[in-house]
């Protein structure tokens, strides 16, 4: 399975996978990482990728101890339908 690696050198969460590399940006606000945009490939969109991308981010915000700001309209409407990370939310 393709994991979500975290890349602080580009502020970015990442999916590489055959069709090209799935990324949701953020800026780090303190203790808080703010969610600023998805994007997914157009060769692998409706295919549940954002969804995997999102479910990895969260994992490893989960991880690392910090809240999450999502500023992201993708990002609001996955965490809408994924009440296990409520906790994580902060703003």
């Amino acid at each position: 399975m393709d994991q979500v690696i975290d890349n602080p050198a580009e502020n970015r969460f990442e999916l590489a996978l055959p069709g090209g590399m799935a990324i949701i940006a953020y800026r780090i606000d303190g203790e808080r990482i703010v969610l600023i945009h998805t994007e997914v490939p157009q060769a692998l969109a409706g295919q549940g990728v954002g969804s995997r991308l999102a479910k990895g981010a969260f994992e490893l915000i989960r991880t690392s101890g910090r809240k999450a700001v999502p500023r992201c309209e993708f990002v609001q409407g996955w965490l809408a339908k994924h009440s296990e990370y409520d906790d994580l939310i902060d703003g």
